[in-house]
């Protein structure tokens, strides 16, 4: 049987571990490798520190939005709702110019973001949410019955 795990937290960094923590707890009780745990852990921390540094980039109050679920894989969705180009638009930029001093923090951590996960988590999907405005950031990790 599918289980889904909820949370929808304010834009605040400190809401970041606890996110971290919740994705971890889920995906052992999903059944992910233990030594796969880091990875979840560095994943959702990046995946949801880029959304919480796109709402505040914006002033954006809304909820940043985890959602995790363990059906013949597990599976963690992050959901933000920062405008489209602003979320996908620096992975593009290559590394010198991620570099530039002209970029906000809050830029560098989106674009650095992608980059982090892209290199950790093996199925990443990135895409526009289906509805509304913002990105949905999807990762999926194997689970070991």
């Amino acid at each position: 049987m599918m289980a889904t795990v909820k949370l929808s937290f304010s834009p605040a960094p400190v809401h970041v571990r606890t996110a971290r923590l919740v994705g971890v707890a889920v995906a052992r009780r999903a059944g992910v490798r233990e030594d796969l745990l880091d990875e979840v852990r560095l994943a959702i921390g990046e995946a949801c520190t880029r959304a919480v540094a796109l709402h505040r980039q914006y002033g954006l109050a809304d909820p940043v939005l985890v959602e995790m679920s363990d059906g013949g894989s597990y599976a963690v969705r992050v959901v933000d709702r920062a405008p489209i180009e602003a979320g996908i638009g620096l992975t593009a930029l290559p590394p010198d110019e991620l570099a530039n001093e002209s970029l906000t923090d809050e830029a560098l951590t989106t674009g650095v973001g992608f980059a982090l996960l892209a290199g950790f988590v093996e199925d990443l999907q990135v895409r526009p949410v289906d509805e509304g405005i913002g990105t949905e950031v999807r990762m999926v990790w194997p689970v070991g019955r």
